[in-house]
């Protein structure tokens, strides 16, 4: 356990930022798998569901969550998969 007040309030600080990243990540895997299984089933609303996973990986992008390359990846495969 951390003694000096700056080290106790990184302990915080960095739990707080991990519940939150936590949070995004189990979203966005959620969003992806939707995705792959609208695109399996052929669902009227794969179009709107792969858009939905799209919109998720580039949220993740952006809050730094995840590297741009294999967000990049993984909306192509998306496109891929629709199309």
């Amino acid at each position: 356990m951390p003694n000096i007040k700056s080290a106790k309030k990184r302990v915080k600080v960095i739990n707080t930022k991990t519940m939150r990243n936590k949070a995004v990540k189990s979203d966005l895997k959620t969003a992806l798998k939707k995705a792959d299984a609208a695109v399996a089933e052929n669902a009227e609303n794969k179009e709107e569901v792969v858009r939905a996973a799209i919109k998720k990986v580039d949220m993740a992008c952006t809050k730094g969550i995840m590297h741009k390359n294999a967000a990049a990846r993984k909306v192509s495969q998306l496109a891929k998969k629709l199309g």
